[in-house]
């Protein structure tokens, strides 16, 4: 009901895009345009966007139209000029019909008029290297996304062209640009992002230029057979969830081209009900991009930058239009966080509600996504200790590979925490659209360290990688999620991996404990199975200071070797190496003022403390530091790890209170098929976890460890008590 109130009230839709009116707008509606010029005024998120729109197009007027011959790859002069272009085109087009001001038309026009003398003449981008190359930018990919915004400002002055100018623009700009994209398959025709922004712009055109053909092209493919397409893609490449096949990054920013087509398909055929499409999936597909963020930045899971977060174009369109279709108010609580409006239609309806008081938290809460269109392609878990950005969160990255844009390391995970990411992720090696850095295209080293499995968080045998890097049979396996609970005072992520090596599984349970004082603890049990003999290390990439550990270091200080040769370890430094006596160790570290104590119980196990940066003469890696847990010449193993956030450093006060682990030992033991972690606690209290192999969900398991007896259902049973005297 909210939806179609809000839908009645606010969002007039246009005209049908094949009615007889042949040039009135149809990505927003006349009655849209005349509701934002009247009351945006009075919505100060959307005064402020109108005000920052009319300095930005203003300064772009003043400096006149510049449209230049293509030769620059990202980041360079040409290719920032044709993208501020788009941004001016979509934002002039608004602002004509919202103040009614006709230069802004004209703006558009003009600049239009220019690509339609350019374009014509193009072919294939100078600076085109190993991607489908495009004609304004060195990628097709960029080309698709001109195109989506500059459609939408010409949508909104093109009824007040004369009939030559509109042909002139439609054919020698629109027309050919989407005849370009239909026609290279490999952009055009494939489950990807890229083909989403192609799809998204041709289909747009087609609603504009009042052409079936290109819409039905749009949804359906080059030859509208069905097989591709927009619709072909929201059954693919999300997951029942609206998990996004690429991982969060790549979820922001397909984000856009799915949202704004959508909205543009329900404007002007509600009768196909694309919001209701596969069950709501492109609602859902926006409400779990929210989910897959801490403190409003995306996991950086795969090819992922860790600087991208909530405050961002792809985002400022997807709540605008979620909460406009669903009436959401959680997603108004996010925009507020945004501090900033689309300037659209939704993107008023936003703003108006805002100021009304509309806004409710979002529901941040533990989630477990499902990944692959079925939702049996693994899943990401995601354990929260509570809603509120500074919140501990981890997260289990037991997904499908993630396409081309995946990385090789199955059971990953990261740890959040105190508002920072503590157990990080590097994501992809690459300085997006700075020209200096290869113009901002991935690095030699995305594929050498970034996609490797030891700069990663999980298991590696014999110092390769998951699948060799190789991403067919990669596509083919992927992990199970054996079980996940998101509630109570134990909460955990159990998955399974087979198949990443020839002959081994490995499985792991991560286990969020609370303990009512501070951040939860987090247990981490990875075991091996192995018919031969290997070596495995187990790596921990964290952010953080050392400040102590009671390993007895053998220290590199004169010269620092490097781990190894290919596979990623050519990268890192080994500064120092240790055993760990009687197979225990820890080392505590601190990040923003909390201390942080990696403990370890691995029999058998070598400790490397290394860091990134090795064999890299043009510095093109972050230098970060890891913990790796190594054994050796192992059949079946067994890695137990417990990360204790503990204590406070004010520098303001000088004052440091709880820098000492309040752990003071952790043990495994085996029983009844069941491992028995156990965490003894300063005061003589202790805190049983036992983690059984049988997942099933509400079997019952009964072990008797060191006399006492512990009994539960399902896979994991937490027990308190006072160490046995």
């Amino acid at each position: 009901m909210i939806r179609l109130v809000l839908a009645a009230a606010l969002l007039a839709t246009a005209a049908p895009a094949f009615a007889q009116d042949a040039a009135a707008p149809v990505l927003a509606s006349t009655e849209a345009y005349r509701a934002m010029a009247a009351e945006g005024a009075h919505a100060p998120l959307f005064a402020r966007e109108l005000a920052s729109a009319k300095r930005a197009v203003e300064a772009g007027m003043r400096a006149g139209i510049d449209v230049p011959v293509p030769k620059d790859r990202g980041g360079g002069p040409t290719h920032e000029r044709h993208k501020d272009n788009y941004k001016l085109i979509q934002l002039a087009g608004t602002l004509y019909r919202v103040t009614g001001d006709k230069s802004y038309a004209d703006y558009v026009r003009d600049m239009l008029l220019a690509y339609a003398k350019l374009y014509p003449g193009l072919g294939k981008h100078p600076a085109a290297a190993n991607q489908v190359p495009g004609r304004l930018f060195w990628q097709s990919l960029n080309d698709s996304v001109w195109l989506v915004h500059a459609i939408q400002g010409y949508d909104a002055v093109r009824g007040d062209l004369t009939p030559a100018e509109r042909k002139t623009i439609d054919d020698d700009v629109f027309r050919r640009m989407a005849a370009f994209l239909t026609s290279e398959p490999a952009t055009f025709d494939r489950i990807h992002n890229h083909s989403t922004w192609a799809n998204a712009g041709v289909g747009m055109t087609g609603y504009v230029l009042r052409d079936k053909v290109l819409v039905e092209q749009a949804l359906k493919g080059s030859d509208r057979s069905g097989k591709v397409g927009f619709l072909r893609q929201l059954d693919l490449l999300f997951s029942p969830d609206g998990y996004y096949a690429e991982g969060p990054y790549y979820q922001r920013y397909a984000l856009q081209p799915f949202v704004v087509f959508a909205q543009a398909i329900a404007d002007n055929e509600p009768s196909r009900k694309i919001f209701d499409y596969r069950d709501g999936i492109v609602l859902k597909a926006i409400r779990t991009a929210v989910q897959t963020t801490y403190a409003g930045y995306f996991f950086p899971i795969n090819d992922a930058m860790p600087d991208k977060s909530l405050k961002t174009e792809e985002l400022y369109q997807g709540v605008a239009i979620g909460y406009a279709a669903s009436g959401d108010a959680g997603l108004l609580g996010i925009a507020r966080w945004q501090g900033k409006v689309a300037l659209s239609p939704q993107g008023f309806a936003v703003a108006r509600d805002i100021a009304a008081g509309k806004a409710k938290p979002f529901a941040f809460a533990s989630t477990l996504l499902r990944d692959g269109p079925e939702g049996k392609d693994g899943a990401l878990a995601i354990l929260r200790s509570g809603p509120d950005e500074k919140a501990q969160v981890v997260v289990a990255k037991n997904t499908a590979q993630g396409m081309g844009h995946g990385h090789f390391d199955k059971l990953n995970w990261l740890l959040y925490d105190n508002g920072n990411a503590i157990v990080t992720d590097y994501g992809a090696a690459r300085f997006l659209n700075i020209e200096a850095k290869d113009g901002g295209r991935y690095l030699p080293e995305n594929d050498s360290w970034a996609q490797q499995t030891i700069a990663h968080n999980t298991l590696v045998v014999n110092e390769t990688s998951h699948f060799e890097t190789r991403l067919a049979p990669a596509e083919k396996v992927a992990p199970v999620q054996l079980a996940f609970k998101g509630e109570g005072p134990a909460r955990w992520s159990i998955g399974e991996m087979a198949g990443a090596y020839p002959g081994v599984t490995f499985r792991r349970g991560l286990v969020q404990i609370e303990t009512g004082k501070g951040s939860p603890l987090v247990l981490d049990l990875l075991t091996v199975k192995n018919a031969g003999k290997a070596t495995y290390d187990l790596p921990l990439h964290f952010a953080g200071h050392i400040i102590d550990t009671d390993l007895k270091l053998a220290s590199n200080v004169a010269a620092r070797p490097v781990l190894g040769k290919a596979n990623g370890y050519q990268h890192l430094w080994v500064d120092a190496t240790a055993a760990l006596a009687n197979g225990q160790g820890r080392v505590t570290w601190i990040t923003d003022g909390r201390f942080y104590t990696y403990r370890m119980a691995t029999a058998g196990a070598q400790v490397i403390l290394a860091e990134s940066g090795a064999n890299d003469p043009r510095f093109n890696l972050r230098r970060e530091p890891v913990v790796i847990q190594r054994i050796e010449g192992a059949g079946d193993a067994a890695f137990l790890s417990l990360i204790e956030p503990h204590g406070r450093y004010d520098a303001a006060t000088e004052t440091t209170t709880n820098s000492r682990s309040a752990v003071t030992g952790l043990t495994v033991a085996e029983a009844g098929g069941a491992r028995i972690a156990t965490i003894a606690l300063v005061g003589g209290k202790q805190i049983l976890v036992a983690i059984a192999a049988d997942t099933t969900a509400d079997k019952a398991h009964s072990v008797t460890v060191s006399g006492r007896k512990l009994e539960w259902r399902g896979p994991v049973g937490r027990f308190d008590g006072e160490a046995s005297k």
